[in-house]
């Protein structure tokens, strides 16, 4: 997958067949925000005017803009692995939070 980044938000690209374009909508918020171009470089300064006017509604709206991730993350995985991953997060001398983030960073590295 191909994303674009600015001003905090992230786009995920493709590409339409049926409209022999690159289509780009940004991720990460319930709001729906789409934008297309021919080349690389329209569909940059699409995502950007998309990402701008958005804001810009929001502003005359009176609403905040949603904001993509938070970073608090709740999961619910096995005890044993919750047990193993605090261990070793102990013995590298890292809270679980700390370990885990560079655990997740290493994974998307990897992808």
């Amino acid at each position: 997958m191909n994303v674009m980044n600015y001003k905090g938000y992230c786009a995920r690209i493709e590409y339409s067949d049926e409209d022999a374009c690159l289509v780009g909508h940004i991720a990460g918020i319930r709001d729906v925000v789409g934008f297309h171009g021919d080349s690389v470089e329209e569909l940059k300064t699409a995502f950007h005017e998309a990402v701008d006017d958005y804001l810009a509604t929001c502003e005359r709206l009176h609403r905040s803009p949603q904001r993509p991730y938070s970073g608090k993350v709740m999961l619910r995985i096995d005890p044993g692995i919750h047990a193993k991953a605090a261990m070793l997060a102990e013995a590298e001398g890292k809270s679980l939070n700390a370990w885990a983030q560079e655990a997740l960073q290493q994974a998307i590295a990897a992808h």
